[in-house]
């Protein structure tokens, strides 16, 4: 068996499905080959499979081949599955999930899996991801978690990590979870210098909350709190009062609460939250506003109750959300 510490290097199978990814797929030959010992050694050796040996479709306009059929995954100290395109699609009992699950059966007792983005709903439709904490990608967990409501889904994180098991959220996320295994096997020392040779950050903070797209207001027309919510996103910046909010509707507190949370899923006060965390996140990405003017043009008031909410709604500070999606709008 092949050991992350020892003189072997620790044996990593990545299994390819139909319509793989390709960028996902080539994430742990990347990170893990990269990954050299004090005197230049490689630390892991990887390999790719397929279910059956042949060749395999991606989700661009090519095809695949491999060396290796399901039997690499007896070899394996560690297996992992990439992202396919159609996994978030497909019910458990569906192809391709449902065809991993003889190959998976061939991995050894006490080796590693790891799934990228939609892999995860390969181990979950196995029953490998039962009890465990899991992640995948924002888009797809609702789904994930309708199919499988026996996994302990965190919707918000890049990876999860519970020893044996692990999973990452989508695409870029998989870089994480592989830099995070490789700082796991052999310390920071090692991780960092893999992070240096690929170019990437090698800890990212915060979550994959960040990185979903903002919300967009509901059409604002026709009967009940419409028109109060679209007058209400025209002043952000100004203190919102319920008691004002009802008033402007022409209906009392509680009729106003009542309508309000039938018409939109939350509470007045926890709409707005919202809307302004969005109105700072905008304001964040395209604009050179301080801090503190970001968190007056808001509502948030002070550079303090900014930091505290994008806290509880993104898991980032400000001025580190800001380093990452200013720098996007600006290249772009």
């Amino acid at each position: 068996m092949g050991s992350a510490h020892g003189r072997t290097p620790h044996r990593v199978a990545v299994l390819a499905l139909d319509q793989v990814i390709a960028f996902e797929l080539g994430i742990p030959s990347r990170i893990f080959e990269s990954a050299r010992g004090a005197a230049g050694e490689p630390l892991y050796e990887v390999a790719t499979c397929t279910l059956d040996g042949g060749p395999v479709t991606t989700s661009s306009d090519f095809r695949i081949s491999v060396d290796h059929g399901p039997e690499l995954l007896e070899w394996a100290d560690t297996v992992v599955i990439p992202a396919s395109a159609h996994l978030a699609h497909v019910h458990p009992s569906d192809p391709p999930a449902a065809d991993a699950g003889p190959a998976l059966a061939r991995v050894r007792p006490g080796t590693r899996l790891v799934s990228i983005c939609t892999g995860a709903f390969v181990l979950a439709a196995a029953g490998l991801l039962d009890g465990r904490p899991a992640t995948t990608h924002w888009r797809h967990t609702d789904r994930f978690a309708a199919l499988f409501p026996r996994v302990r889904l965190d919707p918000d994180v890049l990876f999860t990590d519970d020893g044996d098991v692990l999973t990452s959220a989508g695409v870029a996320a998989g870089v994480d979870l592989c830099l995070h295994l490789v700082r796991r096997d052999h310390g920071s020392a090692v991780a960092n210098a893999v992070a240096r040779t690929c170019i990437v950050p090698p800890w990212r903070e915060g979550g994959q909350k960040q990185y979903i797209e903002p919300a967009r207001p509901l059409a604002e027309a026709g009967p009940g709190t419409a028109a109060v919510r679209s007058w209400a996103l025209e002043h952000l910046d100004e203190p919102l009062a319920l008691i004002e909010l009802a008033a402007r509707s022409g209906m009392s507190v509680r009729t106003f609460t009542r309508r309000f949370r039938e018409e939109t899923g939350s509470s007045p006060g926890q709409w707005l939250t919202v809307q302004r965390t969005e109105r700072a996140r905008q304001l964040l990405e395209r604009t050179d506003l301080t801090i503190d003017q970001v968190a007056r043009e808001s509502g948030f008031g002070t550079a303090a109750s900014l930091r505290l909410r994008l806290r509880g709604r993104l898991d980032v500070a400000p001025s580190a959300y800001r380093r990452t999606f200013r720098a996007v709008e600006r290249s772009g």
